[in-house]
């Protein structure tokens, strides 16, 4: 029977000391027909494992109603991984990080008043326990015990960053071990004495995530764990971005010295991210920040400098790793798979329009409540929700206030935009409302819920009152759910003067689908859907500049594009281009 367990100060492998070079590629932020592709590549660059995290809010997306086929069929990634010759780390959470919507943990639960996460909850608890039932049986038979690749699962993840219930961290163990998990158990955390003091279960191999300094992190780990294996289990090689902020880079010489240090002292590592991807449609995460406490939302492109890039292609960061791996390990000759195609296209003017306030019953159903209510408390995970009420109050100068937000709102009086409100900013606006009944429309925009730190509950809407001047408090409120996950009653027209947000369509036909970048160089901030597939946002705040497509969303003959443009009136038009157009810098 293979094995693979802890002797010494080694990992071994059916007996034999192994050392694990693995990289981070997340099955769920790559097309199912890319996953081979992703995958010869990070054995090419000298690596011999996989590792993944488990995105618990896209396998549950409704209490009690699973998802594992297609692109997260994560059975299906493991077994491929295993074809391959790879290993498999199984990162399972519940929570992810991962810079990930809400960390991996799913929307639903904040529908519960009282939510507390990542500890003894009992209902938290309960949920675990379902997605886990869920979760482990068709992974059992793929652990290294039973002939498979999976070598390793983690328990819960960077805990000594958010909490302290170490009840919770050993409870978690415990229904993994319940329900037939017997592969290697471990735990990673950044290199800290808290982080390590609070994140750790005695018993359990530690780990430790960091991107540089590897002899001082490792003596810190030591401190905790004095015998066992060096394992860095997420080498930073690079970085995620936030709208309105500098792209991070970091050069390949940098990042290869550093990887060096890490393999010198004779560690084991996982590259992360050796492929970054792409977070499509609302599944961006937030950061707060944690001095400011300011909010900030993760663009989609999950490219991370990675040494793969998010369409796929080996980088210099990719050529400089394999050539440090190559100082420690032999490797064979570099073999990569044929490079993917490549589409491109001029100027595409998208022709129909449908403005967003005549589709809302076409769109929505409203929720009539007196005061506003949050995204969750409606029922709702993702997307925009549109608070509406009708105003009696004097005409004339005024101020709207509004008490909580989260995110950002386009503020309408009788559907012209009059501002915009964001979480980080004062959250009151200066009117002037006209004689006669006035609809106050208030579009609010779900920006992606914070993914890691104490700011992890992180509801979504309108979370407190809506005032007019110092004292009004406005009620009778319709709520309009809109997730924006079926766009397929949506009345087009041509040519149409579409005013406020609106919805954008056109045609395009495809001989040879290929790999390209979607850019909208008149775009002030939107979604865009590919044949149905929700691609993500847009926004000319930068620094990403174009949304990745990939060959698969494309097929030979006529493909449409619909595009939510929220801001800019006009023609709305786009271009696909072969290559990432370069990034803007805030």
């Amino acid at each position: 029977m293979p094995t693979f367990t802890v002797a010494n100060n080694d990992f071994q492998l059916d007996g034999r000391p192994h050392r694990l070079l693995s990289g981070a590629l997340h099955y769920f932020r790559v097309l199912p027909q890319q996953w081979e592709d992703r995958l010869l590549k990070l054995k090419a660059m000298g690596l011999n494992c996989v590792e993944t995290y488990v995105a618990w809010n896209l396998h549950e997306p409704r209490p009690g109603e699973f998802d594992f086929t297609g692109g997260l069929d994560l059975p299906a990634f493991v077994k491929l991984a295993g074809e391959l010759g790879l290993h498999v780390i199984v990162r399972p959470g519940p929570y992810i990080c991962a810079e990930w919507e809400f960390g991996g943990l799913p929307a639903w639960l904040l529908a519960d008043p009282d939510m507390a996460l990542r500890c003894c909850y009992p209902p938290y608890l309960a949920a675990v326990e379902r997605f886990l039932d869920a979760l482990l049986p068709p992974l059992l038979p793929l652990q290294i015990q039973n002939g498979g690749p999976v070598i390793a699962m983690q328990v819960e993840n960077e805990y000594g960053s958010y909490g302290s219930d170490q009840t919770y961290l050993r409870w978690l163990e415990r229904a993994l071990l319940e329900r037939g998990v017997n592969t290697l158990l471990f735990t990673s955390d950044g290199a800290t004495d808290f982080m390590l003091t609070h994140g750790t279960v005695q018993h359990l191999l530690k780990t430790a995530n960091f991107g540089s300094r590897a002899a001082g992190e490792f003596a810190k780990l030591r401190e905790y764990q004095p015998d066992g294996p060096l394992m860095c289990m997420e080498f930073w090689c690079g970085w995620f971005d936030h709208w309105g902020e500098p792209q991070h880079l970091r050069a390949a010489s940098d990042a290869a010295q550093a990887l060096d240090e890490v393999l010198a002292a004779g560690a084991s590592v996982n590259v992360f991210m050796f492929h970054g991807g792409t977070s499509f449609g609302f599944m961006n995460g937030a950061n707060t920040d944690l001095e400011t406490g300011a909010y900030q939302p993760t663009v989609g492109s999950y490219d991370y400098d990675a040494p793969l890039s998010e369409d796929g292609q080996p980088t210099a960061k990719f050529h400089a790793f394999r050539d440090v791996i190559a100082k420690h390990v032999d490797l064979p000759p570099l073999q990569l798979p044929p490079p993917a195609p490549r589409f491109e296209r001029g100027p595409l003017v998208l022709a129909e329009s449908a403005s967003l306030f005549p589709a809302l019953e076409r769109l929505s159903s409203p929720r009539a409540t007196p005061v506003p209510r949050s995204m969750e408390s409606l029922g709702q995970n993702y997307g925009f929700v549109l608070y509406r009420t009708q105003l009696k109050h004097p005409p004339g100068p005024t101020t709207l206030h509004l008490d909580g937000l989260h995110d950002r709102a386009q503020v309408f009086v009788n559907r012209v935009e009059v501002g915009t409100l964001e979480r980080n900013q004062a959250l009151w606006l200066s009117l002037t409302l006209p004689p006669g009944p006035v609809t106050l429309d208030i579009l609010v925009e779900n920006q992606g819920r914070v993914n890691y730190g104490p700011k992890l509950l992180d509801r979504k809407g309108l979370l407190g009152l809506v005032r007019l001047g110092t004292h009004t408090v406005l009620h009778g409120w319709q709520c309009w759910p809109l997730p924006l996950n079926d766009l397929s009653s949506l009345d087009f027209e041509a040519h149409s003067e579409a005013a406020g947000p609106a919805f954008h369509r056109g045609f395009f036909d495809v001989s040879l689908p290929g790999d390209c970048f979607l850019s909208l160089p008149e775009g002030e901030k939107g979604v865009v859907w590919l044949n149905g597939f929700n691609l993500g946002r847009y926004w000319a705040r930068g620094p990403q500049t174009a949304l990745y497509v990939p060959a698969p969303l494309l097929k030979p003959g006529s493909n449409e594009l619909v595009v939510l443009e929220l801001h800019t009136r006009g023609a709305c038009a786009v271009r696909f281009t072969p290559e990432r157009p370069a990034s803007t810098t805030p």
